[in-house]
């Protein structure tokens, strides 16, 4: 069957490593629209950060942010799709938190933009200061994040280095399980991992279905293309999932069709195969 929906990562899958979209990849994405097919990117980025990318690189595509919690009309700001995290189970998250001593951030504002609030952040972590600093406007300090939290947010989110990660997921996992949904973004070259929690009816494969239901879209007619573990709901839904060739290799070896890397027009490559006729 032919594709009418191109399901697509951002970062490391869509984008290269300074953040870029290639002429080919744009090329691609363009022509694939001319003939009908539906764009959606899917990521794991808060919804103002992802907004504010795709405005900078003049896209008109769907919008699927954190991690399939929050689905978005670009134009209008409407929410088309939402699932929250109750608040006494992030409060519940927020204290493992604490307890760990981990950074904790509740991603809120589900309605607008988008805000991080916290209430302290440890001086090693040095990949969330980088991030916060590209985002300050949206930071918002608290003396309190479980007093705070008297309402459903977003999500919760963590990160840190990538083994000390691995051991929090696993002791968070065991505390909330049937609560909650954990993904991993990892990257071992920059030794990072962050880990969101969201809503057990979150995920960017859920999401994913429930744009396909709203257009009439099969799930053969559905192309999927990522190169993490937050993907792997999305690429098991969709009937042409293909992981990227810069993916971690756990992912690579579930046997999922390997496409180019995101430095060589890997998203491209796949959407002039599989879509453009």
């Amino acid at each position: 069957m032919a594709i009418k929906l191109i399901a697509l990562d951002i970062d490391g899958t869509l984008l290269t490593y300074r953040s870029e979209l290639t002429a080919r990849t744009r090329a691609a994405l363009t022509a694939a629209q001319a003939q009908g097919v539906t764009v959606a990117l899917v990521t794991g980025r808060r919804f103002g950060s992802a907004y504010q990318l795709i405005q900078e690189l003049g896209l008109d595509v769907l919008l699927v942010t954190h991690n399939g919690a929050l689905t978005k009309d670009c134009a209008s700001l409407a929410t088309l799709d939402y699932h929250p995290l109750a608040a006494d189970t992030a409060r519940a998250v927020a204290e493992h938190g604490r307890a760990a001593q981990t950074d904790t951030i509740c991603n809120d504002d589900p309605h607008g933009h988008g805000v991080m609030v916290m209430e302290k952040l440890s001086d090693e972590n040095g990949a969330l200061h980088r991030y916060l600093a590209k985002y300050w406007d949206s930071v918002r300090h608290v003396p309190d994040l479980i007093e705070y939290l008297d309402h459903d947010p977003i999500q919760m989110m963590f990160s840190g280095h990538c083994d000390a990660m691995e051991t929090f997921a696993a002791s968070l996992e065991e505390a909330m399980t049937g609560r909650v949904q954990l993904f991993k973004t990892r990257y071992r070259s920059i030794d990072l991992t962050i880990l969101d929690v969201l809503s057990t009816t979150a995920s960017k494969g859920a999401s994913v279905a429930a744009l396909a239901a709203q257009q009439g879209i099969a799930r053969e007619e559905v192309m999927a293309i990522g190169d993490n573990f937050n993907d792997l709901t999305m690429l098991r839904y969709a009937g042409k999932p293909l992981v990227m060739g810069n993916a971690e290799d756990e992912l690579k070896a579930l046997g999922f069709e390997l496409t180019d890397t995101n430095e060589a027009d890997g998203v491209a490559k796949a959407i002039e195969k599989y879509v453009l006729l």
